[in-house]
């Protein structure tokens, strides 16, 4: 366990950007985010993951996307999953990383390893994601972009997590707090001129209402890099997000 623990803390430094874009920008984002996973059988889980992103306070929107998974227990300690994604970014920021809104689907694989160590839990996550991303092109004799076709790309994301109690009730946890981050890693010939799409640094608090529901209020350091590496994005976050944790296999 001790050398998980090392080597987790050790990715987490190593994936830092050292790159540094030409025009750097700031937006103060808002983020609303559901998660709901539901078990349908000893070992499944359907999961559906969802959220509306705003830049700026409210002023802006930021993004959007629906995220349906299927989710297989394959032991103790390993979560495998299989999904999709439809993303929506929008225009916003000064300046902007799109000329009009851009659609995205994803295609997905996951790996999701818990440990228990005492009275922390250690996640590390990875999901490589099969992209195919909208390309903004102008329209002939027009100044208006349209997306003309779509770009494979790949990326790699890990996110090692720490989930730990803050406050507890007769045993059971009222409160709990998490730390982590999460590398966005441009991989294959379309990957652009970066090795980091994005990073986020995460920090929490999750209220525990009961064992089917939580709230939680995230603070995420978000940084962004664009396919050029022209623009880069340093976005303070707050996150609230709601999950649920369903069992259907129960009468």
């Amino acid at each position: 366990m001790k050398k998980i623990i090392a080597i987790s803390i050790l990715i987490l430094f190593l994936i830092h950007p050292l790159i540094y874009a030409q025009i750097k920008s700031q937006n103060n984002n808002i983020w609303l985010h559901y998660v709901g996973k539901n078990k349908v059988s000893k070992k499944t889980y359907l999961t559906l993951e969802a959220t509306m992103r705003y830049a700026n306070g409210f002023k802006e929107k930021q993004q959007y996307f629906v995220r349906p998974s299927v989710d297989y227990q394959v032991n103790k300690t390993l979560l495998a999953s299989i999904g999709y994604t439809h993303y929506n970014t929008f225009v916003y920021g000064n300046p902007a990383l799109n000329k009009r809104p851009i659609p995205e689907n994803h295609l997905w694989v996951q790996t999701n390893f818990t440990h228990q160590i005492g009275a922390f839990r250690l996640t590390n996550r990875f999901r490589d994601e099969n992209r195919w991303v909208g390309l903004a092109t102008l329209k002939p004799n027009s100044s208006e972009y349209i997306i003309g076709d779509y770009a494979y790309r790949n990326r790699l994301r890990y996110m090692p997590m720490v989930t730990f109690p803050v406050l507890k009730h007769e045993k059971s946890t009222v409160i709990n707090g998490f730390l982590g981050d999460e590398a966005f890693i441009n991989i294959g010939k379309n990957a652009g001129a970066t090795l980091f799409n994005q990073n986020r640094l995460i920090l929490g608090l999750g209220y525990v209402i009961s064992k089917k529901s939580q709230i939680q209020l995230s603070y995420i350091k978000q940084r962004i890099w664009n396919l050029t590496d022209t623009i880069e994005e340093t976005n303070p976050t707050l996150r609230v997000s709601y999950l649920t944790n369903l069992d259907f296999t129960k009468n």
